[in-house]
Formats: structure tokens, sequence, C-alpha cells
């Protein structure tokens, strides 16, 4: 199959080293009952939610993180593997990588997090997980209106005519060069890349209709997703951050929760 792919010109993937510049709500320890059913009663009042992940959420499937201590651009050089420059200086060695990576994803499975948060979304009428993770694992645990704003490892696209195969088994290194003179790629979105328009047009819609809105598990220091809630949902958006650390989102959360989301999550839907 053959499919051409249009970005969205000036959204384009960036990302912002730094502590947050302010600081936040104050941490919280364990949720409190009385706090667990505030929260309860407020999802389920929500006419429309929104939850934005990150790959904190998969670092407990024992999956790294990116900027985290061991994270994978701490360990890696990201402009090596994850920017079409290093793709084309070194495709074998991108591919090598990726495949690695492919393999994690497959063996690692969803958590508590992933799995409350896919009953959450079969309990409300106006769903939308908007995340930024490629390892498919909200997809494995049920999730259904999902906006995978990143693109996912599930398959390769050619650079030169956009066809497409199946990554399952991974991409064997001899099979990169496409016979139409392209090559094939990760099917996601690089840094200095834009956003596929139709996910991104998505996730603003969601985030802009949305009465709650859960950031779970991200830096917010990548740009433009992390601007979902900081810029582009409601002023009067209740949004509440799960998250072990102080992010760069936390000034605009109304509720910072200091834990790990597969012990929260799943005490705010059950």
């Amino acid at each position: 199959m053959v499919e051409s792919k249009r970005v969205v010109p000036g959204l384009r993937q960036s990302f912002r080293a730094g502590p947050p510049s302010a600081p936040g709500p104050p941490a919280a320890g364990p949720v409190p009952p009385l706090r667990v059913k505030e929260l309860r009663e407020r999802l389920a009042g929500a006419g429309s939610i929104c939850v934005l992940t990150g790959s904190g959420i998969s670092s407990e499937s024992g999956l790294p993180t990116f900027r985290g201590a061991g994270g994978l651009w701490r360990t890696h050089r990201a402009r090596e593997l994850a920017s079409p420059e290093g793709f084309a200086r070194d495709p074998r060695l991108v591919w090598s990588w990726y495949n690695e990576r492919r393999a994690a994803h497959a063996s690692a499975q969803p958590n508590a997090g992933h799995i409350a948060l896919a009953q959450l979304e079969a309990a409300c009428g106006d769903f939308t997980l908007v995340t930024q993770n490629v390892d498919s694992l909200h997809l494995r645990a049920g999730s259904k209106n999902l906006v995978e704003l990143h693109g996912n490892l599930r398959e390769a696209r050619c650079t030169k005519c956009a066809a497409r195969r199946s990554l399952a088994d991974g991409l064997p290194l001899e099979a990169i060069e496409h016979e139409c003179g392209g090559r094939f790629r990760p099917d996601i979105v690089w840094f200095g890349e834009s956003l596929p328009p139709a996910a991104w047009d998505t996730a603003v819609a969601a985030a802009r209709r949305a009465d709650v809105m859960l950031v779970i598990g991200t830096s917010g220091l990548v740009n433009p997703a992390a601007m979902l809630s900081t810029h582009f949902c409601r002023d009067e958006t209740f949004v509440i951050e799960i998250n072990p650390e102080e992010t760069a989102i936390s000034p605009r959360a109304n509720l910072a929760l200091r834990g790990r989301a597969a012990e929260i999550l799943p005490q705010l839907v059950l």
C-alpha cells in the first residue's frame, strides 16, 4: 500500500533542556481517601477527558525513559538515532537500535496504569488518550480512542514512495533499501520533523474540549506535545499531573500527584 503523509508546517518536534522555571503544586504522598473520592467524582462528572502520556508510564513496564536517570538520551545521541540526518548518515546503525527497541517493546507488558486508563475510557463518553510513546502498550492494554502523536514501531515506511511493511519481526538490515530507490524508516516522528496533521488536530480538539486533563509520566520538555496542557486546554480545565517528579507542566497543574502511574491510576478508576 502506498500512502502519502502530510505534515503540519511549524509543528516540529523539539525539546528544551533544564529544570522547570517555576515551582508547581506541592508534592503529594499516597493519595488520601478523601482526595481519591473527590477525584473519582470529578472524573465521573466530566463530560470530556483528555489524557497525555509520556515515557514515564512505560518505564513502569520496564522500558527506559528518555531524559530521566538512565534515560535513552543520556546514553545515546538523539541526533544520531532519531533524526533524518542521522538516518541518512548511517541507516544500519539507526535500524540496529530501533530493532532493539521494538524487541524490548514486544517483551514488555502493559502495567496497571495502562489498564486503568483503558477502564477509564470505557466509563467515559468522550475520552481521548494522546501518547508520545511509540511502544503500543496503550493499544495492547485496550485503549481505543488513541492518538499516537509521535507514531509507532509497528510499521516502517519508505522515504520515497511511502510503501509500508510490518515490523512484527523487525527489519532485516539488508531490507532497508526499497526497490523504488528509497529506504524503509521507522514510522515515527523524529526530532526536527513535523507532526502528522490529523493526529495533531485530534489532540488539540480533545485538549480544548476537556473538562479534566490527566498528564502522566511526561517531562513536559517535548513540544508541541507538552503545549496541549499548557496552551491548548481551557483555563477552566482541571489538570491533574501524575509524575514522581516536578516537571515543566507542574505550574499549570491544578493538582500534582507525586508517584507512579501504576499505583495511582487504579485508585482513581475502581
